[in-house]
């Protein structure tokens, strides 16, 4: 097995999720995810904690929504309880097709995510990481040799993270201090109220309120959102491309949208619920490591020079103590290019220009 494959589980268990001995820990392994399964459950063993394996499958989900009538129960009990009584979820990605929901209705997935709200919620209170095992789909989605791919990941993966939150900080703390965020790009111009928010320093661990393994952004929940935004990165989204997407907002919602590929998703996305009009998050990539697109939102959305925005559900953690933030069952990210003709603004001072930062040698 590739060494690399142990120092990534190695990180997921004690940079990412901070596992302590008699943790009860979910372990939700992708198909194709097996050797990075068996390095983590070494490593849950060495710590003494307690391990369930769930097997995570893109095509058995397939399988059972589209043979399904539509009429979900909502939040079943013995689901929504497996995740009360854990103290730390591990998602392994690893699929065979990245594209296996693709056939599924938007209106079949829509349904399913509502029904599933309390369970969500119930994972989202434990310490839950994601992360991805590099795979030949993987690959391919990202047009790359398996081993150049699986260089690329361990790149991103493997790496000081420490270091990184720290440089991350200047950025958290400019976004602490703000009122307003102004991004400009082309043919976006937006404005977003960061007033009392606290941006997270997403540094691949649980202790800084990040859950994504790798990892490498600033994000924040913005609200009374205003303007024109374009995502000019294409994506996959539920199984379909999605490209050049134009969202406009008007006091806080989006009005109008339009998109050159994937408008049907958008669609889609948006009828969801009230919440999947609205941002629930700003984030800006900052990791340098990852210096390709991959079609991989869990890669690009970190990649340095991009910014990213999420319709639907804003994360806890930005909010002050009592505060409910946009809620919705899904959370979409898309993104835009920041790297020429680019301004980044914090309330009408530059932080960033052309995809460099201020604070940046």
């Amino acid at each position: 097995m590739d060494p690399r494959v142990y120092e990534h589980a190695e990180i997921l268990v004690d940079w990412s999720a901070r596992v302590e001995r008699g943790d009860d820990v979910v372990l939700s392994v992708g198909p194709d995810a097996h050797d990075l399964a068996v390095a983590v459950a070494e490593k849950l063993g060495e710590r003494g904690a307690t391990l369930l394996a769930t097997y995570d499958s893109s095509e058995l989900t397939r399988a059972y929504l589209r043979a399904h009538d539509g009429e979900f129960a909502a939040d079943p009990d013995y689901e929504r309880a497996l995740y009360e009584r854990a103290d730390v979820v591990l998602r392994l990605g690893g699929g065979r097709n990245t594209s296996a929901m693709a056939d599924v209705p938007g209106e079949t997935r829509s349904a399913y995510r509502r029904a599933r709200t309390g369970v969500r919620e119930a994972r989202f209170a434990t310490r839950w990481v994601s992360t991805a095992h590099p795979t030949r789909a993987l690959a391919q989605q990202a047009g790359m040799a398996y081993e150049e791919y699986r260089d690329f990941a361990y790149d991103a993966i493997c790496r000081d993270w420490e270091a990184l939150a720290d440089e991350m900080a200047h950025l958290k703390t400019r976004l602490d201090e703000g009122s307003e965020v102004r991004l400009l790009a082309g043919e976006t111009d937006l404005t977003m109220s960061i007033e009392g928010r606290t941006a997270v320093n997403s540094a691949a661990s649980v202790a800084y309120d990040s859950h994504n393994l790798p990892s490498g952004e600033v994000f924040t929940a913005p609200a009374a959102t205003e303007g024109v935004v374009v995502f000019d990165i294409p994506m996959t989204i539920q199984g379909r491309p999605v490209r050049d997407v134009r969202l406009e907002f008007d006091g806080g919602d989006v009005v109008d949208h339009a998109a050159e590929a994937g408008e049907d998703v958008i669609a889609e996305i948006l009828e969801t619920d009230a919440g999947a009009r609205r941002l629930g998050e700003l984030g800006v990539g900052m990791n340098r490591g990852i210096d390709r697109y991959t079609n991989n939102i869990l890669f690009d959305e970190k990649m340095a020079e991009t910014v990213h925005l999420a319709l639907g559900r804003a994360y806890d953690a930005c909010l002050p103590d009592g505060e409910t933030g946009n809620e919705s069952a899904v959370h979409v990210d898309l993104l835009l290019d920041t790297g020429a003709d680019s301004r980044f603004e914090i309330d009408g001072e530059v932080v960033a220009e052309d995809g460099t930062f201020v604070f940046e040698e």
